[in-house]
């Protein structure tokens, strides 16, 4: 089996979902699903394409409430490539499938070189065979060319062949169900106009209230004379190409699209520019030449080994997508990280806080990519301003899920499938999302040393972040302390107190500790700055002495429950019902949507100690233990040094993982207590999207976060990285079944630093450089590494 290689042998109508969004191609400024060129949405297919950053609003009424929802739309589709017997009908997978005559199918993904092939063998109902093969490339080169080459043979007959090729703009956004009776048409029709060069194609079109212009043009070429006939129509651009074959002699049909939008730079009109683009692009392997190049460079940032194959594969496979939806090009955008990547529909293209589990992959090997996603959420800082004004707080209330002005985009109703009643929706009360912002600034910092996005946009961010939550928190004169009233923490599932008719919960123990912890950074970015950059800071932001005394309040003062010796998920949590799990298991099977269960017979998870997905868990997972312990202690709540294990044993039961997110903490925390376990969970995390696991999500959009998260995994927690203040730690802890990993890294000025940890051994080579030496920390031990030098030690026990 390769390490580089994802493949399909045979044609399966019910895994296409799957298959188109595995195999989607993309290049951080637009991807396409890996859909059939041929093919059309039609409940089997979805030949979706996404450009970053590309939403449009539209309103509807949902559940009996007026509302809108901004959209990441689904573009102009590009790949529309068929062919026939002049006589026969047009290729079509799912009819030759139901009839017998397809006689072979394979469908590949490079992962190495970016490159989607598919081969084929099909019978027409006149008995003439067809031999096919397709490559496709979205261009990780110029980011916005794609490409496709298809090349025929003719087995056993020769004659007239027609070749239709076209752009595809009478799309509309329908990948999700449950959305299909939404409003989903986000683009004008417009007339392709004509063109003086019979081998481009020009389709317009604009996205309906956010005004988006879109350009896509296509340059068609066949390696045999071709006459050809224009079809264009609404929204509609495309030619028949008619050509004589031979028996046994390929004709190959080459098609080179250019996309680009009134929001790409240096661009005066798309259309044109898109035209000029697709004219000048050479043939399809100069294209796939430079395309590879690309992807080898990438590549070689992105060392990353382990001495198990299939494992190896999957952690391919999701650098390859976390790559496709963010890389270099996305840098000089204005986008976040949809939670679903450019992959598909799901969540509407949203951004929530996936970027906690994405970025620090990418901070090691792409900061500037990672300081592009910080510099989304900073340009959203007005936005947040606004929410937090509109709420009666100061400072920054970022949004849940997040669009493209950064205004709050959760829905307020959601339809369960199980009782088919319209809910209320309160996930918006998750305030979490800011903290998690702050913190991925924080990281940013620690591990870049980039004083520069820290004094300019980061602390900034931080402080505004801070200031917010500050405001939020009430003081109990009784206690004295600090309480956070009428949010929701990462567990979904209880959104209210049983009998409180008030949306939102006290003290979400998650939200507690990491607002102790921002407050706490905010305060040292503020020291670290340079004294005219703070001081122009503080007045700008207006930050008094009396504010700044009352973080310090807050962050000593804070409440954070327990109950039975752990910490509590939320105030009042010890008082809720424990559930019969091996009830509901015994009666549904799979009950991870166990909110819709509960709902559906006239229940609510708000009365159970039932959790979605990690919540008090996550703290183990975004805090290092000495940090949690230091915010615990100078709280003054002693709890001992088994805290964790407690906690970790009692929640784990009961939890039942309805998110993908849930199981890779999971299986983060158990890598420090039991590692067999761990490994477990974590291939069970790792195959996730690629078996859908999730009984249809994956189809939808993968699960970046997921992804991303599991090399994070094998970086951060198997072996052992962590940043702080300058120096480089290390407390590697590989897992019983993986004998080496090996890592290339940048750090600080570094661009190759090679990590080898295995079952004995831990390594650190410095190439050749004129930076400055690194700090390593290994346990007890300190030391400093020259460039051009090595440092190894024994693998001690205690990180084993």
């Amino acid at each position: 089996m390769s390490r580089w290689v994802l493949a399909y042998d045979g044609y399966a109508p019910e895994a296409e979902g799957l298959r188109e969004a595995l195999c989607t191609l993309g290049n951080g400024c637009f991807a396409t699903r890996g859909a059939a060129p041929e093919s059309s949405a039609d409940g089997v297919h979805y030949p979706g394409t996404y450009i970053a950053g590309c939403y449009d609003r539209l309103p509807a009424e949902i559940g009996g409430r007026r509302t809108d929802n901004a959209d990441l739309v689904n573009m102009p589709n590009w790949l529309p490539l068929t062919f026939r017997a002049a006589d026969g009908e047009w290729l079509d997978a799912d009819a030759a499938h139901r009839e017998g005559r397809i006689l072979s199918y394979r469908q590949e993904l490079d992962l190495r070189r970016g490159v989607l092939t598919r081969l084929a063998r099909v019978r027409d109902r006149a008995g003439r065979t067809f031999r096919l093969a397709q490559r496709r490339i979205v261009s990780m080169d110029d980011p916005h060319l794609a490409a496709l080459e298809t090349t025929i043979v003719a087995e056993d007959w020769s004659g007239p062949l027609l070749i239709r090729t076209a752009l595809d703009g009478r799309v509309v956004n329908a990948g999700v169900e449950r959305y299909r009776n939404l409003p989903g048409v986000h683009l004008t029709r417009e007339e392709p106009p004509p063109q003086g060069d019979p081998e481009l194609l020009l389709l317009r079109a604009s996205t309906l209230s956010s005004r988006i212009r879109i350009a896509m043009a296509a340059r068609t070429r066949t390696t045999v004379p071709t006459e050809r006939t224009d079809l264009s129509d609404s929204g509609w651009a495309a030619q028949d190409l008619a050509v004589d074959v031979q028996e046994n002699t390929p004709v190959t049909v080459e098609k080179v699209v250019a996309v680009f939008t009134s929001r790409d730079r240096a661009v005066e009109e798309c259309g044109e520019a898109a035209l000029a683009a697709v004219a000048g692009a050479g043939c399809f392997d100069a294209l796939l030449g430079r395309h590879t190049l690309a992807w080898t460079r990438l590549w070689r940032r992105c060392q990353l080994s382990v001495d198990q194959v299939e494992v190896q594969r999957v952690l391919n496979l999701h650098i390859f997508h976390l790559l496709q939806t963010v890389s270099e090009h996305s840098v000089d955008l204005d986008v976040g990280v949809p939670a679903r990547g450019l992959h598909g529909e799901a969540y509407r293209g949203h951004v929530f806080w996936d970027e906690l589990f994405i970025l620090p992959f990418l901070t090691m090997r792409f900061p500037e990519i990672a300081r592009a996603l910080l510099m989304y959420r900073w340009r959203r800082l007005p936005a947040a301003r606004r929410a937090a004004t509109a709420a009666g707080r100061r400072g920054a209330m970022y949004p849940w899920q997040s669009a493209a002005d950064g205004r709050e985009e959760t829905q307020r109703v959601h339809l369960n499938p199980r009782s088919g009643r319209w809910l209320p929706d309160h996930t918006h009360l998750q305030r979490h999302v800011g903290l998690a912002i702050a913190h991925n600034v924080w990281r940013y910092y620690e591990a870049t040393g980039d004083a520069e996005f820290l004094a300019e946009y980061g602390a900034e961010t931080m402080l505004e972040v801070a200031r917010f939550f500050a405001d939020l928190s009430d003081y109990d004169r009784s206690t004295d302390r600090y309480r956070i009233r009428g949010v929701m923490g990462p567990d979904e599932y209880h959104d209210a107190l049983p009998g409180r008719d008030a949306p939102g919960l006290d003290d979400n123990a998650y939200t507690n500790v990491l607002a102790v912890w921002v407050i706490r950074r905010t305060l040292d970015a503020l020291a670290l700055m340079p004294e005219d950059r703070g001081a122009e800071l503080r007045e700008r932001l207006a930050l008094t002495r009396e504010e700044i005394t009352r973080f310090e309040d807050v962050a000593a003062k804070m409440y954070i429950p327990f109950h039975d010796g752990v910490i509590s998920q939320f105030d009042a949590y010890a008082d809720l019902e424990e559930l019969d799990w091996d009830g509901y298991r015994e009666r549904y099977g799979d009950i991870r949507r166990l909110d819709r269960i509960l709902e559906a017979e006239g229940d609510s998870p708000n009365r159970y100690k039932a959790s979605k997905q990690a919540d008090v868990l996550m703290l183990f997972y975004v805090l290092s233990p000495g940090e949690l312990d230091d915010v615990l202690r100078r709280l003054g709540y002693a709890h001992g040094p088994a805290l964790a294990e407690r906690t970790i044993a009692y929640y784990l039961p009961r939890t039942c993982d309805g998110s993908t997110l849930s199981s890779l903490v999971h299986a983060w925390i158990l890598a420090h207590t039991d590692g067999d376990e761990a490994w477990k969970i974590f291939l069970e995390t790792l195959r996730g999207d690629l078996t859908d696991a999730q009984h249809g999500t994956t189809p939808e959009g993968v699960h970046l976060g997921a992804m991303a998260g599991t090399v994070d995994l094998v970086q951060r927690c198997y072996a052992g990285i962590s940043t702080d203040g300058g120096t480089l730690r290390l407390a590697p802890r590989l897992p019983p079944a993986v004998g080496e990993l090996r890592l290339g890294l940048r750090y600080r000025g570094h661009w190759g630093i090679d990590l080898t940890c295995r079952q004995d051994l831990i390594r650190v080579a410095l190439r050749p450089s004129a930076a400055s030496p690194i700090h390593i920390s290994y346990g007890a031990e300190d030391t400093e590494i020259q460039p051009g030098t090595s440092w190894q030690s024994p693998l001690r026990d205690d990180h084993g």
